[in-house]
């Protein structure tokens, strides 16, 4: 029986790209911050340097925007949005084309739970797969203002990072961390998308069970 609820991939792909692509916009700032905490080094009793320079969350947002303006905030913003193109398109976009892969196009009833955790954890890796070098150039621009003041930067933007990357680093180097990509991301993937898929179906079901007791 076709789902009436089913839409193209092409629909999928664009709305889920859209959607993403305007979290990633509003939710950037919170992400640069947190990037900077990460690189920055913990400092210990003897190691005879001063205080941190960033404070928890919203102490690392002031900073960042008193000494780098609040456009900095923003760095990374175009291969983030890359990255929300691919990364957020393909994992939506390809899910329920994989399940209905994974149960046969004839498969008629309620797919199994696990077949939808599968399709969730392949469309996941598939998708930071395809999207990591954007993940990776986001993060590096991100990491730009933990330079020393008067180094130069290294990339004058996302464009020059991807092909500076290349140059220097290999085809390859575009894929570091992959493999810690993979991990986090098709897991995030399945509990996303696998939980709400079953939650929406069993919402679906009691919809009309209600309308055909009523």
């Amino acid at each position: 029986m076709s789902d009436p609820y089913q839409i193209s991939f092409a629909q999928a792909f664009l709305c889920s790209a859209f959607a993403a692509c305007f979290a990633e916009f509003c939710t950037i700032p919170l992400d640069t911050a947190k990037v900077r905490l990460q690189l920055q080094k913990k400092v210990g009793i003897d190691d005879g340097v001063g205080l941190p320079k960033y404070k928890g969350l919203l102490g690392t947002v002031k900073t960042i925007a008193r000494e780098e303006g609040i456009s900095a905030l923003w760095k990374g913003i175009v291969p983030g949005l890359h990255r929300q193109c691919l990364y957020g398109g393909l994992r939506i976009g390809l899910y329920d084309p994989v399940k209905t892969f994974l149960v046969g196009s004839a498969f008629v009833g309620e797919v199994p739970l696990y077949h939808m955790i599968l399709a969730a954890l392949l469309t996941g890796a598939l998708a930071i797969t395809i999207a990591n070098p954007t993940d990776l150039v986001k993060v590096r621009l991100q990491a730009e203002g933990q330079l020393p003041t008067g180094v130069p930067k290294r990339y004058s933007g996302a464009i020059d990072a991807y092909l500076t990357i290349l140059r220097q680093e290999g085809i390859g180097a575009l894929w570091t961390g992959l493999g810690a990509n993979i991990a986090r991301n098709a897991i995030i993937n399945a509990a996303e998308l696998a939980s709400y898929d079953k939650v929406k179906r069993g919402s679906w079901t009691m919809s009309i069970l209600t309308y055909s007791l009523a």
